[in-house]
């Protein structure tokens, strides 16, 4: 059966897990299940999410692209020149 939980003991519950302690020592502790506390968890997260954060990662994302392409470049000129060598 559902209980609903004081909004007091769900941030008690949740700034512990930001510094360090494990779920399911806290729900058991609190008498709670672990899926409740890690649908918490992902409602937080996506909450966290916002505009600043994301054009970030969009831009370091395309950076790791373009070095990725550049070594992968570097690579398939290497290889064409030891082909060359060889023959």
């Amino acid at each position: 059966m559902y209980k609903p939980i004081k909004k007091e003991i769900k941030n008690e519950i949740l700034s512990k897990i930001k510094s360090g302690s494990k779920v399911a020592v806290l729900a058991k502790q609190y008498g709670i299940s672990t899926k409740a506390v890690y649908k918490w968890l992902s409602k937080i997260a996506g909450e966290e999410i916002n505009v600043k954060n994301y054009n970030k990662l969009k831009r370091e994302n395309e950076e790791l692209k373009r070095l990725v392409g550049m070594i992968t470049l570097d690579l398939e000129r290497e290889k064409k020149r030891k082909i060359f060598m060889e023959s």
